[in-house]
């Protein structure tokens, strides 16, 4: 399993996948330059092996993809291992396919990658590197991706013809559900100031539009006397912190920076904001529908196929931050149709969402690709 270690989508669900095969019987050696986010030692079955990048001077930056690619094929040959599962195309794909040529062919791994966005959406229409996307991808023996939108984006933006399985993100639905603690609620939002909390997780990166949500929740506080908590860090954070002070609203508006349990977070919020200029799935939103929390989000990519506008949150138009401050107020300020939204989100979760529902999917896409190729 190669993926980022930082904060993100991409590393959170290809670490939590690694668990859940893990558990079930499988071997699993997780590769990246640290351990990931959310990586928890002492799993029987799971391993980490960290790629250790050499300074040299002729080379004016840290050369990854060669290290990876090279411990790639280190691992493959020390543990006769069936199967490379690349989460993002570049630079994970590109090195298991240059691993892939560097082994011998009698101990040569299947590839599999997994799709999840902005490998795609920003780095793949990038002409400086939209070849090599293309090709790491088409040189994959099987491929993924984690929403309809995201496989629609991919054909249409780099004329790909490998099939692409869509099979979604997941949660763990023991360990995300509503467990709320009165104590964390009133630390985070006293009830002699506030009657409500509006949060927000990203990385905190432009995509992810934090400044459009601080707008957002401004108009919110106009209505509703809520505090808006931001869980998350990352490169637009210092200038996000200054639009809050410029709005006089930074008493209202409370920076946590990144999390590792979320679930206590979201238990005692009661909206999520997620204005993104695209999300090609959306991860955040569904582990906060999974906490009873309705989300409020901008109507792109793989949004709508988890979001039922209505009824298990709302959509609204990417521009549209007055219609998104609306909905959110109605929300708050309407108790039965909160419950309601709530209820729905989580049942809907449950319904579609669970690791035990998707990664079985995973390991038949496995079971077929490994298959094919030694037919």
């Amino acid at each position: 399993m190669v993926c980022y270690a930082s904060v993100g989508g991409s590393g959170v669900v290809a670490t939590e996948l690694a668990y859940a095969l893990a558990r079930r019987g499988h071997h699993v050696h997780v590769i990246s330059s640290e351990p990931p986010f959310r990586w928890r030692s002492g799993v029987p079955g799971l391993f980490f092996e960290r790629v250790e990048v050499p300074t040299y001077p002729l080379f004016r930056e840290p050369q990854y993809l060669l290290a990876l690619s090279t411990s790639i094929a280190r691992v493959v040959e020390a543990h006769e291992l069936d199967l490379v599962h690349a989460h993002y195309a570049v630079p994970h794909a590109a090195a298991a396919y240059l691993a892939r040529q560097i082994l011998s062919s009698s101990v040569s791994p299947r590839t599999m990658t997994t799709l999840h966005g902005t490998d795609i959406t920003v780095v793949g229409s990038d002409p400086s590197y939209a070849r090599v996307v293309a090709f790491s991808i088409e040189q994959s023996h099987g491929v993924t991706a984690v929403s309809h939108s995201l496989r629609s984006d991919t054909i249409s933006g780099l004329g790909i013809t490998h099939a692409i399985d869509v099979i979604p993100n997941f949660l763990d639905c023991d360990v995300y559900r509503r467990r709320f603690d009165p104590a964390l609620r009133e630390r985070l939002a006293p009830a002699d100031r506030y009657d409500a909390i509006v949060l927000h997780v990203s990385n905190f990166r432009p995509v992810k539009r934090v400044e459009a949500a601080i707008e957002v929740f401004r108009r919110i506080r106009q209505h509703v006397r809520a505090r808006f908590v931001l869980a998350g860090d990352g490169p637009v954070r210092a200038g996000v912190e200054r639009i809050a002070a410029d709005h006089r609203i930074d008493d209202d508006v409370l920076f946590l920076g990144e999390q590792q349990e979320l679930v206590p977070l979201l238990s005692v919020s009661d909206v999520f904001l997620l204005p993104s200029a695209q999300e090609s799935f959306g991860l955040a939103a569904l582990e906060a529908m999974a906490c009873e929390v309705p989300v409020v989000a901008s109507n792109v990519g793989g949004l709508p196929e988890i979001i039922d506008d209505g009824v298990t949150g709302y959509l609204c138009p990417l521009d549209d931050l007055e219609g998104m401050a609306a909905r959110a107020v109605s929300v708050l300020t309407t108790p039965s149709r909160h419950q309601a939204m709530a209820n729905a989100a989580a049942a809907l979760v449950r319904s579609r969402y669970c690791t035990d529902m998707i990664v079985p999917m995973y390991e038949a896409a496995y079971r077929r690709v490994v298959a094919a190729v030694t037919a």
